[in-house]
């Protein structure tokens, strides 16, 4: 959380003068920094925020120093672990900026922000292993037509020419990447860009505003080759620039920079700006085309399609927990007015009291008094909101607007409390860190009693559990969850139960003739009474089925026992020392009796798994099925993603367990499952011996 940066400061010293400017969009608005793991997402931020006055100096995330970045476990691990927004001023207008993590482990906070952002910033690099990445998020941003620039980072480390790399990246985008800037070369180094819509060449100077320099010889012939290059892509979509470009017409700058905003916010085209984010080059050029093209909140109410609403609307975005500091509810205001203290609605349903607005950079806090359409704040201590919830200060609960699914979770372990008087603690503790992150997901597993945590990679398990130790105050105890293993039987048996007890007063006896006999697969249990002539008292039927199913839930393989009938067929009874007890003791002797005698055999929970990955990855995902003890259905090319596979298997739920680690190995990071039960089957040979031994040893 951070302070409200609104002082003149914000606006640089020494920019280029000679910008277009416009049409600007009104209001305070909101970008989302977006990106693959590791392109330098956080390091933008930082440039920008000390580009523009908001920080004397741009902090480091190596030297954990970063505005961004700013959770303990994030610092921790050097790694975004979830969203940070930051707020500055440039050129007399606010911006918030909010850095989303690149993991796809923590992908969902990045769904969550970008709904009601006004554009997005894709930071990425020259690196082809990270395309898979790219075309993930840029598939979100594309889904949600969200206007997006891309800035293709770490420039000065670049290997291959600009359209080279451009002409590997757009198999990542399904609309066209522009390229906006050519880079200056001097030897094999990029000393500098030229701005293909300003026409203006700029020589870079680190953490310094860009220096205007003239243009000649072949960088003058290169810029006009790219200049209508560029001018081609945009004409595709302006009937009058094509007329322009046929008859030889240069057509004016201020048109071309009306082309690129409406084209961008019509999510026609995909800019590409240049930069390096840790050396603060290309910054400037990005906020100015920020500044100039980037839509505002008028036209993202109306992509929402609530700009005609008399009433104040936010989007909450993120939950936190504090410390502290209770719960806050980051949003973004969409229209009207929020006051602190105002009561409001949510889509929910749920009705609560605005507790505190504050402005938000990082780790810091401003109070404010209200915020108006367009700002990006934090709500105070709304308990009963939610993520995605859309807040209203009207008395009746607006609908929903943006509905943000987590993803299906991929990776579980068990988790229990350190020590048994903190159980309840680790509940409330397992609530507040579902409503901050919904991508996880609690599940308590009946059969084996667990409390399983889900999440979406071996990463973000880790960093929940450091959240509930390091905030919320919970030793957390782990450990891979309890396989689903049961057992059936093959052989029909009769037995016979009985329970006679002899002491002072009342006795105990029970007497019941049991048929078992092996059902389908599938059938679960089923209890027969052939009962006649009152052999059992029909008072004491139900018992006798209640001790069958105790008998049921532990078999001589050490599992509960599955499809097979029982049938009660004879007994006797003592009219004085008979009970409900008595016959329920009974039933469940006859079942522990006859089941070793039925040839028990183990089964094991078999799933139906589909794989996403990248086609080039299919091979290595089809030889880790195998290795798993998979069986491969088929495989085809992913529905509307270009360059990817789906694969079908049905694979053991025992293989399944790590088999997410593995597979994002295989894939550079961006590989995923879904999972469906499916059926259970028989395990044979030295797999059925080492679990039955494992069982033995637990017990």
């Amino acid at each position: 959380m951070g302070q409200d940066l609104r002082s003149p400061q914000g606006t640089p010293q020494g920019t280029p003068q000679g910008t277009p400017q416009g049409t600007l969009a009104s209001g305070p608005r909101c970008i989302a920094l977006v990106g693959p793991f590791q392109s330098g997402k956080t390091t933008l931020l930082e440039a920008i925020l000390a580009r523009t006055g908001a920080i004397p100096k741009a902090g480091s995330v190596d030297h954990g120093t970063s505005v961004g970045d700013a959770s303990p476990e994030a610092r921790q691990h050097k790694m975004g672990v979830g969203q940070t927004p930051a707020t500055t001023n440039f050129m007399g207008e606010t911006y918030t900026f909010i850095d989303c993590p690149g993991s796809i482990e923590f992908a969902h906070d990045m769904r969550a922000a970008i709904p009601a952002v006004d554009a997005a910033v894709v930071v990425c690099e020259a690196d082809e292993r990270k395309l898979p990445q790219l075309q993930i998020i840029l598939r979100e941003l594309e889904d949600l037509n969200i206007p997006r620039f891309l800035f293709l980072n770490k420039i000065d480390k670049a290997n291959e020419r600009v359209r080279e790399t451009l002409a590997t990246l757009q198999p990542a985008s399904r609309t066209p990447l522009v390229l906006r800037q050519i880079p200056i070369w001097n030897g094999d180094l990029i000393a500098g860009f030229v701005d293909l819509a300003l026409e203006r060449a700029f020589v870079y100077r680190e953490h310094m505003a860009s220096e205007v320099v003239q243009l000649n010889g072949g960088d003058l012939d290169r810029e006009k080759d790219a200049r209508f290059s560029m001018l081609e892509k945009l004409a595709d979509h302006d009937d009058a620039l094509m007329e322009q470009l046929l008859e030889d017409i240069t057509p004016p700058r201020d048109a071309v920079f009306d082309d690129l905003a409406r084209e961008l916010r019509e999510g026609e085209i995909c800019p590409v700006l240049l930069g390096s984010a840790a050396r603060a080059n290309g910054v400037l050029r990005l906020m100015k085309a920020l500044r100039h093209e980037a839509p505002g909140i008028g036209e993202t109410a109306k992509r929402i399609g609530v700009a005609d609403s008399k009433e104040a609307l936010a989007y909450v975005f993120k939950t936190l927990h504090l410390q502290h500091g209770g719960k806050l509810s980051l949003a973004r205001v969409l229209t009207g007015r929020f006051d602190d203290g105002a009561p409001v609605q949510a889509s929910s349903g749920e009705a609560g009291k605005i507790s505190g607005i504050l402005a938000a950079t990082g780790a810091q806090e401003t109070k404010r008094v209200s915020a108006e359409a367009g700002d990006t704040i934090a709500l105070g201590k709304l308990d009963t909101v939610k993520t995605g919830d859309t807040l209203t200060t009207a008395r009746i609960a607006p609908p929903s607007l943006a509905g943000v699914a987590p993803a299906a979770p991929v990776l579980a372990m068990a988790v229990a409390a350190g020590d048994r008087k903190d159980d309840v603690k680790l509940g409330q503790a397992l609530i507040k860190l579902n409503e901050e992150d919904p991508s996880l997901a609690v599940v308590h597993n009946a059969q084996t009693h667990d409390t399983v945590l889900w999440g979406q990679g071996e990463m973000h398990l880790r960093v929940a559990l450091e959240r509930l130790h390091d905030r919320f105050g919970v030793n957390v105890k782990s450990h891979p969850p309890a396989i689903g293993y049961q057992e059936t039987i093959r052989k029909p048996v009769t037995q016979r139960g009985r329970h006679k007890k002899q002491s002072g007063g009342h006795g105990q006896f029970g007497d019941v003739v049991l048929e078992i006999h092996p059902l389908p697969r599938g059938s679960g249990f089923v209890f027969v009474d052939k009962i006649v002539g009152g052999a059992v008292p029909r008072n004491y039927i139900g018992a006798v089925e209640e001790g069958v199913v105790d008998g049921l839930s532990r078999g001589p393989l050490g599992f509960p026992v599955i499809d097979v009938q029982m049938t009660l067929t004879d007994g006797s009874y003592h009219s004085v020392d008979s009970s409900d007890q008595a016959f329920r003791t009974a039933a469940r002797m006859g079942v522990a009796e006859a089941l070793p005698k039925c040839q028990p055999v183990l089964l094991e929970p078999i799933h139906v798994v589909e794989i996403v990955c990248p086609s080039e990855a299919t091979a290595k995902v089809n030889a880790i099925l195998s290795a798993r003890r998979g069986q491969i259905l088929g495989f085809d090319s992913r529905n509307g993603w270009t360059g990817w596979d789906c694969v079908r298997a049905t694979m053991p739920e025992a293989e399944i367990g790590d088999l997410i680690v593995e597979l994002r190995s295989a894939t550079a990071g961006a590989g995923s499952f879904t999972r469906q039960f499916d059926r259970m089957a028989e395990v044979i040979g030295r797999t059925a011996d080492q679990i039955i031994a494992a069982r033995r040893v637990a017990a």
